[in-house]
């Protein structure tokens, strides 16, 4: 019988600051995405920290006398893990870890470890394990801090140096191997996207958590898993879709965020393939979430580094139902009237005007505007397959012609 056992949920504090390139709004921002992050991950956040600086401190990333503040409450609160929101050098996070006497983490490591728990085949596992020894290789040095009285003088001689270099090795030899492990199975998955013939393919896309599996599970009737959490998918699923009777393969791809680290980008190239690879590219936003702008420039900053900003797109702002302007009222002449107060309707006489029919309002969960939204997928799919194959016109008529 498998015993049950409650893991306990880890205390945590986030960390984070203020500059002139990222204000105190946009510092809220992050670390709201921080804390999804940490609850995604199993933790608990008690307490934020944010100091406003020119530049991050080298030495300690923020100043002392923020870093005493920080280490009183984590002692004080019995606080295990504190969590920066932006990339530590090795350097910061060893002085950290000495100021703090705690665990410390920054973003691109809490997200590895999402992506760690979250990877459920050999192949998203190895991209997590290269990424993760890639992101630990320069920050060796810090972890044989139980061998610091053995080090010599200036350039450290002694057993210490000798096992940073032993693991070092250990370390690249692997990152080897896993390389040539992922270049083997995208060989394999190279095959098998050659093997699916001419149809069309059509790939979700969008920042992570704004719903593509759940649209993906409607529009193919299967049962991709689908969570309210950050990094649900890893593994891209690909599913036959027929609308009417026009068949096409539809892909669900693994969601973006901001500040992605680079070592995620680089090894998951390979997953992102699907997208390289796609006719169609069905951008979904969550229009519900107060940042959907800068989600948009988020996707489209990673597109352009999988050479995919180019391709047909139709964008698809997803959780209608989910939607709510702030309100303002009529008497109240102080407050400015800005974004966040305009409702759907006025959204779609911005700049969301200018895309016509390549912008569909949307809600996956409660299937709302999903005719519209299958009648766009199948004249744009359509136009795609008669490119193709000019003979097949007549196999598939417009959408309206169809009988219903």
């Amino acid at each position: 019988m498998i015993e049950t056992r409650d893991v306990p949920v880890e205390k945590a504090v986030l960390v984070g600051i203020i500059t002139k390139d990222q204000d105190e709004i946009k510092s809220r921002e992050y670390l709201d995405e921080l804390e999804f992050l940490t609850y995604t991950a199993g933790g608990n956040v008690v307490k934020r920290f944010t100091q406003k600086m020119e530049m991050p401190n080298p030495k300690t990333f923020l100043g002392t006398g923020k870093m005493d503040d920080i280490r009183k409450y984590i002692e004080e609160n019995n606080v295990g893990t504190a969590i920066f929101d932006d990339e530590l050098s090795s350097a910061q996070e060893r002085n950290i870890s000495k100021i703090l006497n705690c665990k410390v983490l920054d973003r691109t490591n809490l997200i590895l470890d999402i992506f760690a728990q979250r990877a459920q085949t050999s192949y998203a596992r190895t991209q997590v394990e290269l990424a993760q020894c890639e992101y630990l290789l320069p920050r060796l040095r810090g972890m044989w801090t139980h061998l610091e009285r053995q080090k010599g003088g200036i350039g450290m001689r002694g057993p210490g140096e000798t096992e940073i270099e032993t693991d070092r090795r250990i370390v690249r030899e692997k990152i080897a191997l896993l390389k040539d492990r992922i270049k083997t199975i995208d060989k394999q998955m190279s095959v098998q996207r050659g093997n699916r013939g001419a149809m069309v393919r059509v790939a979700l896309v969008g920042y992570t958590n704004v719903g593509k599996s759940t649209l993906m599970n409607v529009i193919s009737k299967s049962d991709v898993f689908a969570e309210n959490k950050l990094f649900a998918t890893l593994d891209t699923t690909v599913r036959k879709v027929v609308i009417q009777n026009l068949p096409f393969l539809l892909s669900d791809t693994v969601g973006f965020i901001r500040k992605l680290p680079t070592q995620l980008v680089e090894s998951f190239k390979s997953t992102l393939d699907e997208v390289r690879e796609a006719d169609l590219l069905l951008h979904v936003v969550d229009i519900s979430h107060p940042n959907f702008e800068e989600h948009i420039d988020s996707v489209h900053k990673i597109l352009g580094e999988i050479n995919s900003a180019d391709k047909p797109t139709i964008m698809v702002f997803n959780k209608i139902d989910a939607y709510k302007a702030e309100r303002l009222d009529a008497d109240d002449l102080q407050t400015e009237r800005t974004k966040i107060h305009y409702s759907l309707d006025e959204w779609k006489k911005t700049w969301m005007s200018k895309l016509g029919n390549n912008a569909l309002f949307i809600s996956a969960l409660n299937k709302e505007n999903l005719e519209d939204f299958k009648k766009r997928v199948y004249e744009e799919v359509r136009q795609i397959h008669v490119t193709r194959f000019p003979y097949n016109t007549f196999l598939y008529p417009d959408y309206d012609d169809l009988p219903s």
